[in-house]
């Protein structure tokens, strides 16, 4: 695993140990940068379920302002921190230690222009962590969220805040792009 394009170009990444890890893979990720462009510049970046880091990692190499990386797992958050040295982006960058799924979310000093979140597969975690209360909140106006998950699993949106406008599958993995409205910065919910 590797830094894919901008100033970290090449740097290999520490990578987590285990067989239950699921990594995106170099090929999704520059997928992705390729439909997010030259718009990455001077965003602020959440990685959510960030894992090594790689996606916070890539965005701040391609000129993003800040990232900040979650995760729940202790081994995960010093494997991002490893990462962020090898990358001299500790001035850019901030870990959380946190669990997304069972807390509630953390509170941040602002809300973000992207967002990333890549949970583990086939569990429901998007839409368990999209329905928490101020989630919407997160989310700066015009901001860009992009969920990773299995082709198998769906993901229906409860905020009204956020529209899908592309989805792109590879191989097993399904990528999907939401955009929050320019003008409506409200955690409003639809009713069932």
């Amino acid at each position: 695993m590797r830094i894919i394009s901008g100033a970290c170009r090449g740097r290999k990444l520490v990578q987590i140990q285990g067989k239950d890890i699921r990594p995106t893979s170099d090929r999704v990720r520059e997928a992705l940068f390729n439909i997010l462009g030259p718009g990455i510049r001077e965003k602020r970046v959440l990685d959510m379920f960030a894992g090594t880091g790689a996606f916070g990692l890539e965005a701040l190499s391609r000129g993003a302002q800040s990232a900040v990386f979650v995760d729940e797992a202790r081994s995960s958050c010093n494997v991002i921190k490893q990462n962020i040295e090898l990358c001299r982006m500790a001035d850019q960058a901030q870990i959380i230690c946190h669990d997304l799924v069972n807390a509630a979310l953390p509170e941040f000093q602002q809300p973000f222009d992207l967002i990333f979140m890549d949970p583990p597969y086939n569990k429901g975690y998007p839409g368990q962590v999209m329905g928490k209360h101020g989630f919407s909140e997160l989310l700066a106006p015009g901001a860009t969220l992009i969920v990773e998950q299995s082709v198998k699993e769906t993901l229906n949106n409860t905020l009204i805040s956020l529209d899908k406008y592309l989805e792109k599958k590879y191989s097993r993995t399904t990528l999907t792009f939401w955009r929050k409205s320019a003008t409506d910065d409200k955690d409003i919910y639809d009713c069932p």
